[in-house]
């Protein structure tokens, strides 16, 4: 293998260098090949095993290794079980990474897209090529270039915080599938899972812009302590407290929260569908804080502690019955 393709990948190259191997990957599909390979398994094995759910991970992965054996695709699988057994088997059994592509900006040097799912049950962080840290909650996705070249753009769905490094001739800007929130050096958490129907933004240091992509006139400024809530063509200014924050230390708080919109939650954060037979039981109220690995029936039988109510698990249907 090329000894450029490690360097790469540990950034040392200079930049005249990635971008002549860049260009070269262009050119030679084998050698783009070897890159996609190598990034792919050097980015599993740099998330922190701090992160990891090792039996949710190994079912996860053996989940998508069945769902590319329907699809014909089992030489594929093989080949990624044949990098990841040499270096960390349980860390590729937690994580996927979707896919890589390669596109030319003005100047012709080439960037790798890259995108980051992260699994139910599981949590990442990651440090972009600016040196901005995210941290990604559960059934989350991230989509960003290996190199920021004009502008730095990145696109969620899902959930993450982001601590944003400072440039001033740069702004960071996060793209929703409905608005995007601009910022030069600051802190801040956006919500975006497609099922809520909102994306929520909320402020923790520093200043951000958020704005509908068409209509940036438009555009609202926060302040420290602010949340916004975009739902349709409107924002709102919420409170929130900041102990929300904690899911990116695995650990979901509730405080007063109806069993409605804890389960709205756990159905995102854990991909399983939740049905309640009873109606009555939606409105009792919790507090409480939860540790993310203990997984979902954990959560729930915790719960079942102060107002009781039967839990039915259906795995075939990955669904989960909640009735009095």
């Amino acid at each position: 293998m090329d000894g450029r393709i490690i360097k790469y990948c540990q950034r040392t190259l200079s930049p005249e260098e990635e971008a002549e191997l860049l260009r070269e990957a262009y050119r030679d599909p084998e050698l783009k090949s070897q890159i996609i390979e190598y990034q792919q398994v050097y980015s599993l094995v740099g998330l922190s095993t701090s992160f990891m759910n090792k039996p949710l991970g190994e079912a996860k992965y053996k989940l998508f290794e069945q769902q590319m054996n329907r699809k014909k695709r089992r030489q594929a699988v093989f080949k990624w079980g044949q990098y990841a057994a040499v270096l960390a088997f349980a860390i590729l059994s937690s994580w996927i990474l979707s896919f890589f592509y390669y596109q030319s900006d003005q100047s012709g040097t080439l960037a790798m897209s890259q995108e980051l799912n992260v699994p139910a049950g599981q949590r990442a962080e990651l440090t972009l090529p600016d040196g901005t840290r995210v941290w990604l909650n559960a059934s989350s996705r991230l989509v960003y270039p290996s190199v920021f070249t004009g502008e730095r753009k990145v696109f969620l769905e899902g959930e993450g915080f982001f601590s944003v490094a400072k440039n001033a001739e740069m702004p960071f800007i996060v793209s929703t599938k409905t608005i995007a929130i601009q910022a030069l050096g600051t802190k801040f958490n956006v919500n975006s899972y497609q099922k809520t129907g909102s994306v929520e933004v909320y402020l923790q240091e520093g200043s951000v812009k958020t704005y509908f992509p068409k209509s940036e006139s438009t555009s609202l400024v926060l302040s420290p302590g602010q949340l916004l809530v975009q739902q349709g063509s409107s924002f709102e200014l919420k409170k929130m407290d900041e102990e929300e924050l904690l899911w990116k230390e695995g650990i979901y708080v509730f405080k007063k929260q109806k069993l409605e919109n804890i389960i709205k939650k756990l159905e995102l954060y854990f991909d399983v569908n939740i049905l309640v037979r009873d109606p009555e039981i939606l409105n009792y109220e919790y507090v409480g804080k939860f540790r993310q690995r203990d997984g979902i029936l954990t959560i729930l039988r915790v719960i079942q502690r102060i107002h009781k109510f039967k839990i039915e698990k259906n795995d075939e249907l990955n669904e989960i019955v909640l009735s009095k």
